[in-house]
């Protein structure tokens, strides 16, 4: 049985920065190609506040309908909505759209409505924690721009940012709103752990990201690169790490780093690897061009200094079958773990030493990488994960007497 499942997000591709909106997409797809009928709201005069200008149009998403709010005050808007905490502008246009529907499914909702936004919806309730803006202000657990948050400092913390601090907190509206969400879902058990440690108190499941099983293409063609190479890919902010990583590449001798993406840190990276002939800038690169540098590279290195909630990177390396050198940091050492696919490093003698070893050990490597294409289809294929999320929503629609909805997850 088909259901309606309406998506509120923020962003949603083309109107995206990060991970999460493709993981939206991805996951609205997937319900699609499972015979739901899926409609995407998202707010663009979000995302054109912070960029500066609308994004190039793309092909929609296949199945699932799009609405993109837009409001006359635009910005005002969305400061209203991190202020407040409350849909300002589209009240009346989000309560037409939502009525009716099967499954209300929360995202990201820091400027498309807040927290205010989960009185909202019919069906069962759902929120999906792509960030951990639940108990951070700044979504990253990223204190002062400088360090990794271990105690709330939230109000000194915003103006470091210069941004202002949202009144709404401290009002206990989030506390209230999230009673009225069914179930609530993390994208690991680190990030699980992370939003009790930072108080937040109702029950999460875990479902990981995944990648469409229809994308599992070999892929072939001449080498991505003349030399041997490590690979970054992912946007180039100073909490992704990639200063740590850049001084192992100087010297003459040895494989490159390639490094794929772009964002605001970039130019200080650049100036950073000046004069160095193994560390190549290579921009953004659409998710179709990303196959064959997984394919060719001796390993991806994923060096964040943040708490990531989870790192879609990985699994888009191990699908190819590339192993993954990463921080013992945030989820990457349970996803490493399960996968027996990569290595982990803690200091720079670490970092060198792991990439020594798949460098100068094909075997290794080799192994490592089968192992990595093994967990990959076993825990974050598509089948596998919207198995995972079928059990949270029959389980949570039993939960709450709803037997209809219960039987439509019937696997």
């Amino acid at each position: 049985m088909g259901l309606r499942i309406a998506m509120l997000t923020t962003f949603f591709p083309p109107y995206n920065f990060g991970g999460d909106g493709i993981g939206v997409q991805r996951l609205s797809e997937a319900l699609a190609r499972r015979g739901h009928s899926v409609t995407v709201i998202h707010d663009a005069d979000a995302y054109i506040s912070l960029a500066g200008q609308a994004p190039a149009p793309v092909a929609p998403p296949v199945g699932v309908e799009v609405v993109s709010l837009k409001s006359s005050l635009g910005v005002a808007s969305s400061l209203a909505t991190h202020q407040i905490g409350r849909p300002i502008a589209h009240h009346e246009t989000l309560k037409r759209l939502l009525k009716g529907v099967d499954v209300t499914w929360f995202h990201n909702i820091s400027l498309v409505g807040g927290p205010g936004l989960l009185s909202y919806g019919s069906g069962l309730k759902v929120y999906e924690a792509h960030e951990h803006w639940l108990v951070c202000p700044t979504h990253v657990l990223w204190r002062f721009d400088r360090e990794r948050c271990d105690a709330k400092r939230c109000l000194s913390c915003t103006l470091s940012y210069k941004r202002p601090p949202q009144l709404w907190r401290a009002t206990g509206l989030l506390e209230r709103q999230a009673r009225k969400v069914d179930v609530f879902i993390a994208k690991s058990e680190f990030s699980r752990a992370k939003h009790r440690e930072f108080g937040f108190a109702p029950e999460m499941k875990v479902v990981p990201y995944f990648l469409p099983d229809e994308a599992e293409t070999a892929v072939a063609g001449a080498p991505a690169h003349d030399r041997p190479y490590f690979l970054f890919v992912g946007r180039l902010e100073k909490i992704k790490g990639v200063q740590d990583v850049i001084p192992a590449f100087a010297g003459e001798a040895g494989p490159d780093l390639l490094v794929i993406g772009d964002g605001d840190y970039a130019g200080e990276l650049k100036r950073q690897a000046e004069g160095m002939s193994r560390v190549r800038f290579l921009g953004r690169k659409p998710p179709s061009a990303l196959g064959e540098y997984y394919r060719d590279a001796v390993a991806l290195v994923t060096p964040s200094l943040c708490f990531e909630t989870f790192g879609i990177v990985l699994i888009e390396a191990f699908r190819r079958g590339l192993p993954v050198i990463a921080r013992r940091l945030g989820p990457f050492p349970e996803i490493i773990d399960k996968s027996e696919g990569g290595l982990l490093f803690d200091t720079p003698v670490d970092l060198r030493t792991a990439m020594e070893s798949l460098s100068l050990d094909p075997d290794l490597r080799a192994r490592m990488g089968a192992a990595a294409r093994r967990a990959y289809q076993r825990h974050w294929s598509e089948t596998a994960v919207m198995g995972r999320y079928y059990e949270v929503l029959k389980d949570a629609a039993v939960a709450r007497g709803d037997h209809r909805l219960a039987q439509a997850f019937d696997l």
